[in-house]
């Protein structure tokens, strides 16, 4: 999987500190416990999202282990993180146990709608060994509605969700149903499970990131060719008009936490 665009990371962030389930947020946080030291393992860190909106709620002075495959966002993840996190280049394909080795928290950020099944049970076979919590946050979850609706709203949406269960670089993606997946197999495995919706909601305040994700959505659906090519075109310069006059909308995302019963 190839690493996503600093901009867009960048962009994302806001939304995304403000989507994430306060609730889950707090209890993945107290799951590293009160020793200073522990471990947190980031998969998939980018520039390091996750760190921002977790480290400072933790309860004790905590090591983190960076994961990614592109060495740009991993400097950059670096430069703003602070020289003590380990940063790591790794095919997340083909993780491993010593990838994961020590971890109290394991965490990941708009990760896993990306994946595939068979990676989600590759990742719970690791986990199964040490044991450690994991908190997935802002998986996309199918949905996505729109303040002034349009008639294309429902067919572009449904071949934006195909769209994303094609392969992203591990298998046929989970796309709509990550968290549904993660925590039947987390469950499986002895791990008690919370979920918690955390759509990102934007108005006229997120402009460029409501613009920015309606080209995606365009761009996605083309890819399909499952809509004519003026359908697309159509609702996306509604869309786009509709956001620059301030129409807002929702994206549905859900966050996940699972905790080792045993």
């Amino acid at each position: 999987m190839s690493g996503f665009d600093t901009s867009w990371l960048d962009l994302r962030e806001p939304a995304d500190r403000a989507a994430r389930d306060a609730r889950l947020l707090a209890a993945a946080a107290a799951a590293t416990g009160s020793t200073p030291g522990a471990l947190i393992v980031d998969l998939g860190c980018g520039t390091g999202s996750t760190f921002r909106a977790l480290n400072g709620s933790l309860p004790a002075p905590t090591a983190w282990r960076f994961l990614d495959n592109d060495p740009a966002l991993l400097a950059q993840a670096g430069e703003r993180c602070g020289a003590a996190v380990d940063l790591r280049r790794t095919d997340l394909a083909a993780l491993g146990a010593a990838d994961l080795a020590g971890a109290r928290l394991v965490t990941a950020s708009a990760l896993f709608d990306l994946v595939s099944r068979r990676f989600v049970e590759h990742l719970a076979g690791l986990l199964s060994r040490d044991k450690p919590a994991l908190y997935a946050a802002l998986s996309y979850d199918g949905t996505a509605s729109f303040d002034e609706p349009h008639p294309l709203d429902g067919a572009v949406v449904e071949a934006f969700n195909r769209h994303q269960r094609s392969d992203k670089g591990f298998g046929p993606a989970l796309g709509p149903d990550a968290t549904q997946t993660l925590a039947a197999v987390l469950q499986a495995e002895g791990y008690r499970v919370e979920t918690a919706d955390s759509p990102w909601v934007l108005g006229p305040d997120q402009m460029a990131l409501q613009q920015a994700t309606l080209d995606g959505f365009a761009q996605a659906v083309a890819e399909t060719q499952t809509l004519a090519a003026e359908e697309v075109a159509l609702w996306h310069a509604h869309r786009k008009a509709a956001a620059a006059r301030g129409v807002g909308c929702r994206i549905g995302h859900s966050d996940l936490l699972a905790v080792p019963t045993l």
